[in-house]
């Protein structure tokens, strides 16, 4: 058999490895928001209720704050909005983790297993487990910064609706050539510095607390590569990630949804840290951890539910575990 025969003959995980992981973790992402995506817009717009920017420039004077927790929020939306709207903005939603955790997962695994060289079954450091965490959530997350700007600003319609605002947007492909029309290219990725941020702290949160609890346990404790190992990674790794990332969260969602003149600069803030400022001067400290409940019950159940999903397809389609 010659070499390109005995190389076709492989199963593709075995092929085209990256690709295969790519694949697999965007089906285990793609069921995981999908499942878990009404806290997502529960958190959302408990992030920019009470916004100090834009009670000062009046652009929401006047106007009662309509929800106030968590459990409101979400009743409210359901009554006022319809259930199925607790859904809005999903398939963008979808779009991102596609890209974001393909990239994210892919990368992890090359710079832990050839560029940061972990040796197979033995411990890894965690210094090591960190700097790759943080540099695959921010690739991932460039890469799939517009999707979750047109994300953002979807789930905000049916507030807009509300308010008697006009809505913005007829769908999610309107959404991204509006967007595009108003902005360039460069609107597509407005509010990318705090997402990435974001991105990489939640990452140092999941993948490295996931990676390091995982092989803490296996090395250390009696327990075994399996869903029981599996699951109590995760409910670690959910909760790390929302202390870690809560603050960059509220500061990225408030700067993709603040309105923006001709030439695509914000109105409200003028950077990141502008905006993280601005928050804690106008509304306290605290106020960086508005959402945090539906943010943690979120990434609770969306880590358990990723890491079991993609931990169990990998190991149906013969690729080796996490």
């Amino acid at each position: 058999m010659s070499p390109g025969e005995e190389e076709r003959s492989l199963p593709l995980p075995e092929r085209w490895p990256r690709a295969s992981k790519f694949a697999l973790s965007a089906c285990a992402a793609a069921v995981a928001e999908l499942v878990t995506f009404p806290l997502d817009l529960t958190k959302t717009r408990l992030q920019i209720q009470g916004e100090a920017a834009v009670r000062r420039d009046g652009a929401a004077a006047g106007q009662a704050v309509p929800y106030r927790g968590m459990l409101r929020t979400a009743a409210g939306i359901a009554q006022e909005e319809g259930v199925q709207k607790l859904w809005q903005g999903a398939t963008p939603a979808v779009y991102r983790q596609i890209v974001y955790s393909g990239v994210r997962m892919v990368t992890y695994e090359h710079l832990r297993d050839s560029v940061l060289g972990r040796v197979e079954n033995e411990s890894f450091p965690l210094w090591k487990a960190v700097v790759g965490g943080m540099s695959a959530g921010a690739i991932g997350q460039f890469f799939a910064s517009p999707t979750d700007l047109v994300k953002v600003q979807m789930q905000m319609e049916g507030k807009r609706k509300l308010e008697g605002k006009p809505l913005r947007f007829r769908g999610v492909h309107h959404a991204f050539l509006k967007i595009l029309s108003e902005g360039g290219v460069r609107g597509l990725w407005a509010g990318w510095v705090p997402n990435v941020q974001r991105a990489a702290l939640v990452n140092m949160g999941d993948l490295t607390t996931y990676d390091s609890v995982k092989h803490f346990l296996l090395l250390n404790t009696t327990l075994v590569d399996n869903s029981v190992t599996h699951s109590v990674s995760s409910v670690c790794s959910g909760l790390v990630a929302a202390v870690l990332g809560t603050p960059a969260d509220v500061v990225k969602t408030r700067i993709m949804n603040q309105p923006r003149d001709k030439q695509g600069r914000g109105l409200l803030y003028k950077s990141s840290m502008d905006c993280l400022i601005q928050t804690v001067q106008g509304e306290g400290f605290m106020s960086l951890y508005k959402g945090f409940i539906p943010t943690w019950m979120r990434m609770a159940p969306w880590s358990l539910v990723f890491w079991l999903t993609y931990e169990q397809i990998r190991r149906m389609c013969g690729v080796t575990s996490f």
